[in-house]
């Protein structure tokens, strides 16, 4: 099973948002190591990144709030999109896939982790290098 980092830092971005929900900003790097704990196709978040968690739409938000036990991989899948693959190294199904490869990591229950895949699968394309 893959690897991720077991805790993260955070600092609020006051004032700034994304489509209505509160930034933060990493304050020590994420790793997530794809596929296996020892794989060497590591992806790091960088100190500095900024995200807003899982990117649930409001009405959904009763369902699946914006943070939970996928706010690590909701980390690593909002920096996979915003550097457009890790800066080519991964297609946007490849980034959708490791994001839910990293849910099943940390243990997110597979109906939730099914939805949230689904849904960034369907409308998560207008984020992807953005």
């Amino acid at each position: 099973m893959a690897r991720i980092t077991a805790t993260f830092r955070v600092e609020e971005c006051a004032g700034q948002s994304r489509a209505g929900r509160q930034l933060v900003r990493l304050l020590e790097p994420v790793f997530y190591h794809v596929g296996a704990e020892d794989s060497d196709v590591v992806v790091m978040v960088p100190v500095g990144f900024e995200t807003d968690f899982a990117s649930v739409p409001r009405l959904a938000r009763g369902l699946i709030p914006s943070l939970g036990p996928w706010a690590r991989p909701a980390i690593i899948h909002d920096y996979l999109y915003y550097s457009g693959g890790d800066w080519g190294r991964f297609t946007r199904l490849e980034c959708d896939r490791i994001f839910l490869e990293a849910m099943e990591v940390v243990k997110v229950p597979a109906w939730q982790r099914t939805i949230m895949f689904r849904a960034v699968r369907i409308g998560g394309g207008g984020g992807w290098g953005s």
